[in-house]
């Protein structure tokens, strides 16, 4: 019901920077909150950040001040901009909505297939 498509993954420097995009479609009534996890391999998932529809923003503390969160409710896009990439941020970036769908409604969790960022020294 709802299908979430990330791009912008690839490899950048360290020290450099790169931005993610999550394009939400589907059948929904809204998209609540969205936003980026990452999994290392050997690790298990973390969140890096999220955002709701209002704006409010949270943030893993490995990542604040050098991730920024933000999305247009008019395109249901989510981005991640990057920065000052370290070499723990590598990682398989997934994007995750909650959307509220169907009649009654209920809300739906929704994951994306991944983009890799991959550092070189």
């Amino acid at each position: 019901q709802v299908q979430l498509v990330e791009s912008g993954g690839g490899l950048v420097q360290a020290g450099g920077s790169l931005k993610l995009s999550c394009v939400a479609s589907g059948s929904f009534s809204s998209i609540n909150t969205m936003g980026w996890y990452r999994q290392a391999p050997g690790k298990q998932r973390e969140v890096v950040a999220t955002i709701t529809s209002g704006g409010t923003t949270n943030y893993a503390d490995s990542v604040k001040g050098r991730f920024t969160i933000s999305r247009d409710n008019a395109k249901n896009t989510v981005y991640l901009e990057i920065n000052s990439l370290k070499p723990e941020d590598p990682a398989n970036y997934y994007c995750n909505a909650k959307a509220t769908v169907g009649w009654p409604s209920r809300q739906y969790n929704s994951w994306g297939q991944g983009t890799q960022v991959t550092v070189s020294s």
